[in-house]
């Protein structure tokens, strides 16, 4: 009498068609550990996930046999458990929509990009911080200028001016002047044409830099003595704390 064959998961099989294969998919995503089917991750055929379980395996694997792929495994739950049962995730939307943008899963994507979340960044804020010119180049500007100035300090500062209209960039640039003449950087932002405020641009500011790992707060710049102009709204510090 034959003994019938076990039924093997398929992160520990690597020859031949995946369509020859069990249907019980192991994972190893970054370090965690999943198992699931070879149907659900090919749930969508247009996607990149489905892409790497089609036709010959594409993916290394670990010791263990089980398929790698080299992404943050903590939200390949999110993406799983979207494929399972089309449960939109509620938590961690904007480190699952950039997973769901690698795994190219247009659904998701899609039903993500109308959470509050991703429909405020992606419309309001990137749209308007569209129209402030040279702003990813100007926050690379601070970043580089108190990078310079951090040797044997605690904190950096960086002068930043804000000017929303044409008008206010004229009003400060007897003190931009003023500055370059003192031989003390600035970094001007603006203007723009959009509704948000300074106010809201300083947020801005603040919010990119601090993604990027900097711990860094802001104030009204304060005319020091011997400066050749008078305190504007338009003027601010920022203090970058290094430890």
């Amino acid at each position: 009498m034959s003994i019938p064959s076990e039924h093997k998961p398929l992160g520990k099989q690597l020859t031949g068609s995946l369509h020859t294969l069990s249907p019980i998919v192991e994972l190893n995503v970054g370090g965690e550990m999943y198992t699931t089917t070879l149907s659900t991750l090919k749930k969508h055929p247009g996607s990149k996930l489905a892409e790497m379980f089609t036709g010959q395996p594409k993916l290394r694997t670990d010791s263990e046999g089980r398929f790698f792929i080299d992404r943050p495994g903590t939200y390949f739950k999110y993406i799983l458990e979207y494929l399972r049962s089309n449960q939109v995730p509620t938590q961690c939307i904007q480190d699952v929509y950039k997973e769901a943008l690698f795994y190219d899963i247009e659904p998701l994507i899609k039903q993500l990009e109308d959470s509050p979340q991703i429909f405020g960044e992606l419309v309001a804020r990137r749209q308007f911080l569209a129209r402030v010119p040279n702003y990813s180049e100007n926050i690379e500007l601070m970043i580089r200028i108190a990078r310079a100035e951090a040797a044997a300090s605690r904190q950096s500062s960086v002068i930043v001016c804000v000017v929303r209209t044409e008008e206010d960039a004229a009003r400060c640039q007897d003190a931009l002047n003023s500055l370059d003449m003192d031989k003390k950087p600035v970094v001007k932002f603006g203007p723009w044409k959009a509704v948000p405020s300074i106010s809201d641009l300083l947020d801005c500011i603040q919010m990119d830099v601090e993604a990027k790992g900097y711990k860094i707060s802001f104030q009204p710049h304060v005319a020091e003595k011997g400066f050749r102009f008078k305190s504007h709204d338009f003027f601010y510090k920022f203090l970058f704390t290094w430890w």
